[in-house]
């Protein structure tokens, strides 16, 4: 089962969606089926299934792994893109923990950061029918439009020829997922669970995409840093293809923790 979140798996269904390289498929790994993105054949799993499957392994203290959120007072497209895609996943967190409070927060923030990086129009159906979902606690509800959010920004970016910048949604996404997955994992480590975190390809995937952003974006401090700290990660990946270690896994929460500390714009 866990194998399905390998970037190393067949597609078996033709991308839909806006944009040439990217949308919302079936992705088959055994006898399993998940929502992702397919970007130059890389699939990039949908980050509400990525947090489903691990729920299932046990039963994590979700509460305990949301953080606090403070989006930056700044008008730096490159950094707001990469809130955004932390705060959506943040979300997914806050369903995991059935978190009422931190859901609407979380809605709110959405709408904010939309307005600062021009696309409220686009996202303001999402936010809201998340406020409106988490009145009645529906939790599928609500996780169904986080994931429609973070869809909508990437077509939404790419139409406006902001492709850089929807690579940084999902990079954002990415560190934050990746930053809770190992927390929960290094917290009752089992080869089983870090199995989830073996995503190679899809590191070498965001690695690639840094590579090709305009100058001013990839030579911006934080998409640097970012590029540094995947490099990291992606040694440690290639270094587990057997197994990972608990010293492993905490690396790369440290990693990706310094690194999100560093999107949020703190020392």
């Amino acid at each position: 089962m866990l194998g399905l979140l390998s970037v190393a798996v067949s597609v078996s269904s033709v991308a839909v969606g806006q944009g040439s390289n990217a949308g919302v498929v079936e992705v088959t790994s055994g006898a399993k089926n998940f929502p992702g993105y397919v970007v130059d054949d890389v699939v990039v799993p949908v980050p509400s299934e990525i947090f489903s499957v691990l729920d299932k392994l046990g039963e994590p203290n979700w509460r305990q792994e949301l953080r606090n959120l403070k989006a930056p007072e700044t008008t730096d497209r490159t950094r707001l893109s990469l809130v955004f895609g932390s705060v959506v996943a943040e979300g997914f967190i806050a369903v995991q923990a059935q978190d009422k409070k931190a859901v609407e927060d979380i809605g709110r923030e959405v709408i904010d950061l939309s307005k600062s990086l021009g696309i409220q129009k686009a996202v303001l159906p999402h936010a809201n029918a998340i406020l409106d979902a988490s009145k009645s606690s529906n939790w599928p509800a609500i996780r169904k439009e986080f994931d429609l959010t973070q869809k909508t920004v990437r077509e939404t970016m790419d139409k406006m020829k902001d492709n850089d910048l929807s690579q940084c949604v999902s990079v954002g996404g990415w560190l934050r997922g990746t930053g809770a997955v190992t927390s929960v994992v290094g917290k009752n480590f089992s080869a089983d669970r870090a199995e989830l975190l073996q995503q190679p390809m899809l590191v070498d995937h965001f690695i690639g995409q840094i590579g090709k952003m305009p100058n001013s974006t990839k030579n911006h401090a934080t998409v640097k840093a970012i590029h540094e700290g995947l490099s990291v990660i992606k040694e440690i990946m290639n270094k587990s293809t057997e197994a990972f270690t608990p010293e492993g896994v905490s690396t790369i929460n440290k990693t990706t923790a310094s690194l999100l500390e560093l999107i949020d714009g703190k020392p």
